[in-house]
């Protein structure tokens, strides 16, 4: 089993692309890569913590790679719009890779050059490719938000 974690935006549509990916077995929403030990999400919201809402992921490497997971990353989001997606801005919705090993940090340099030599976007990406650090799991009603979701409104979702 392997870990991967990424922060690409609100953390609720992150993690249900992932759970969709054949070879990930759990996925856990959260925040890392700030100061604020053991953050709530009330903390999140000012700005101040330094962290991001992250989705951290095991899967298996023998059915899925950190590359397919790293190409799926760069396209549910926009990785050239520092601190911002769509209608959310701030430093908690930044775009960031957390690697857990140099391989992974070798990969995810790798992959994003590619994506950025590719022209798909026109202006510069702007990823974070940073170590991973702490993890603070998020509030358990954050947790598969959309499956959730689904489940009370019949599918729907």
């Amino acid at each position: 089993m392997a870990i991967a974690t990424f922060a690409a935006g609100c953390f609720w549509g992150v993690e249900a692309v992932f759970q969709q990916i054949t070879g990930v077995n759990a996925t856990q929403v959260g925040y890392t890569g700030g100061d604020m030990p053991d953050p709530s999400y009330t903390d999140i919201c000012t700005g101040k913590t330094g962290h991001a809402e992250a989705v951290r992921m095991d899967y298996n490497s023998e059915q899925v790679s950190y590359r397919e997971l790293l190409e799926r990353f760069f396209t549910i989001h926009d990785p050239t719009t520092k601190n911002r997606q769509g209608p959310d801005v701030g430093t908690q919705y930044r775009s960031a890779i957390f690697y857990h090993t140099p391989e992974q940090e070798e990969i995810a340099r790798t992959v994003m050059h590619e994506v950025e030599e590719s022209g798909r976007y026109n202006s510069k990406i702007v990823t974070e490719i940073v170590p991973a650090g702490p993890f603070y799991p998020a509030e358990d009603y954050h947790q598969s938000y959309f499956l959730k979701m689904g489940r009370r409104y019949g599918g729907l979702v």
